[in-house]
């Protein structure tokens, strides 16, 4: 009788990862707990969000055994969308700016 082989994951790897899951999110929750303000607190909650996330699409979603296409098709859209989304914000602050200039700061 033919046996179906699949892809086998070793499970050392999802343990590694999730391990390295929990640290990223002591580390956010360090964060508020250190009192950080502004900029530096949004940066630093930012940045452990976009790893922890870049690490369950790669592992528990299996983006890393995909085909290198694949991958391109799903991650270049998305980049070109927070690319926009950028421009927009700045465009957004320019703006801003240019109305407190001519009409004065609301």
């Amino acid at each position: 009788m033919a046996h179906a082989q699949g892809q086998q994951h070793p499970i050392g790897i999802y343990l590694k990862i999730w391990g390295l899951l929990f640290v990223l999110s002591a580390l956010s929750y360090l964060v508020d707990y250190f009192h950080f303000q502004g900029y530096a607190r949004w940066t630093l909650i930012l940045i452990f969000m976009l790893l922890k996330a870049g690490l369950i699409v790669a592992v528990f979603m299996h983006m890393m055994w995909e085909r290198l296409a694949l991958v391109y098709a799903i991650l270049v859209p998305t980049l070109a969308l927070l690319v926009f989304v950028g421009i927009g914000a700045v465009e957004a602050d320019y703006t801003f700016f240019t109305r407190g200039v001519f009409f004065g700061t609301p």
